[in-house]
């Protein structure tokens, strides 16, 4: 896994320098540094579709397990979903206020 990371960020770097030779002369460096910053917030999205689904593999279990706590099984459920999605929801809000603050 770390070898793909490592890989891709290669290949970022390479593409970056790439690209920085197209960027207009009045952007300079400070826009690519907003632009790493709105990819550095979207990573606290990957968690949250797995976590996600996580949660409801679980939540299913635990219902086949005992199908009379069905109703508390899914309001925990619930909640443990809201707080998950929060944070895909914070990254993007941070990603949005990047791109417009800074643009």
């Amino acid at each position: 896994m770390l070898d793909k990371v490592t890989t891709f960020l290669a290949e970022a770097a390479n593409t970056a320098t790439e690209a920085s030779k197209n960027v207009p002369a009045d952007k300079g460096i400070g826009f690519g540094l907003v632009a790493v910053g709105i990819g550095a917030s979207m990573i606290g999205v990957l968690g949250t579709g797995a976590g996600q689904g996580y949660a409801a593999g679980k939540a299913a279990e635990a219902v086949g397990r005992n199908p009379e706590a069905e109703s508390k099984i899914r309001s925990m459920m619930i909640v443990g979903m809201a707080i998950a999605e929060s944070s895909a929801i914070y990254s993007l809000l941070i990603a949005i206020l990047l791109f417009f603050v800074y643009k």
